[in-house]
């Protein structure tokens, strides 16, 4: 198949419904690292039932339905996520009923060999009141369905990264099983989880997922700027360059210009960069 522009653009996808509890966030917390350490109260909130906060990266996995890759006629063994960011309108709270409603913003056809651009909006709402709870954007690259003949469009500029060294940095570890946890939140591609799966991809094991690395660089900065307090998170977003392979440390770098946090997250075993053009936002 090959996509048609006109096609993807009057896709209607279907809507979410989603009800979660104290479990799945502190599943979720597992999962992008948090409770390494049994002493640590601050993270221990994080994936304990008394008094529990939630995470705000969790958005990322609320909401989200079957893919629309197939009947938009994409590779779907060529797509991976190039972007994700989130704005909270609200705080999350450790459970709920929600409704994901998304749609397609844009197809970006990049040209032959080089592969498209789909641009994707979610707004997740709470089932009993109506209230817009987040707003999800990604763009995920077809590698495989560039060429197609999409009208020119260029593609968004990525947030810059400052100059000047980091202000600050953290350091994260991630565990040997950390995907094999992560997927219980709802990604479960084996590119996560068996050998053979990954070594076909082209990679020596497998790896993280792209939203783990996500959520490790979103508790660094939790921790970092916003004294483990979620309600301070307001907006994240960033672009992945490269995998994770569980194990790894992962060194989130940060540059602070009032409420706007520019980050980085780097792979220090191998010095590689996993997310680039961080932003996020900040709450007083």
């Amino acid at each position: 198949m090959t996509i048609v522009y006109e096609k993807v653009m009057a896709l209607t996808v279907p809507t979410v419904e989603v009800t979660y509890g104290p479990k799945d966030c502190m599943l979720y917390a597992l999962g992008v690292g948090l409770g390494q350490d049994p002493m640590n109260e601050d993270e221990l909130a994080f994936v304990y039932e008394k008094q529990l906060k939630v995470l705000p990266t969790m958005a990322t996995v609320l909401g989200y339905g079957v893919s629309w890759a197939r009947e938009a006629g994409i590779d779907q063994l060529r797509v991976v996520n190039g972007e994700q960011g989130f704005t909270l309108h609200k705080p999350l709270m450790p459970e709920a009923t929600v409704v994901g409603h998304s749609r397609i913003i844009e197809v970006i056809d990049k040209g032959a060999g080089k592969g498209a651009l789909i641009l994707s909006e979610r707004k997740v709402s709470d089932k009993a009141s109506g209230e817009l709870i987040a707003t999800i954007t990604q763009t995920a690259f077809c590698r495989g369905d560039g060429g197609f003949g999409g009208p020119p469009r260029q593609a968004p500029a990525p947030h810059p990264i400052p100059e000047r060294a980091p202000d600050m940095f953290c350091d994260l570890p991630t565990r040997p099983e950390m995907a094999l946890i992560y997927r219980l939140s709802g990604d479960y591609n084996p590119l996560h989880a068996e050998p053979a799966f990954a070594e076909a991809a082209g990679f020596e094991r497998p790896i993280l997922h792209g939203l783990g690395t996500f959520g490790v660089s979103g508790h660094a900065v939790l921790k970092t700027l916003c004294g483990y307090d979620p309600n301070r998170l307001a907006a994240f977003a960033g672009r992945f360059s490269a995998p994770v392979f569980p194990g790894e440390t992962i060194r989130t770098e940060m540059w602070l210009d009032g409420a706007v946090v520019s980050f980085r997250a780097r792979v220090l075993e191998r010095d590689v960069i996993a997310i680039n053009n961080g932003r996020a936002e900040i709450r007083p």
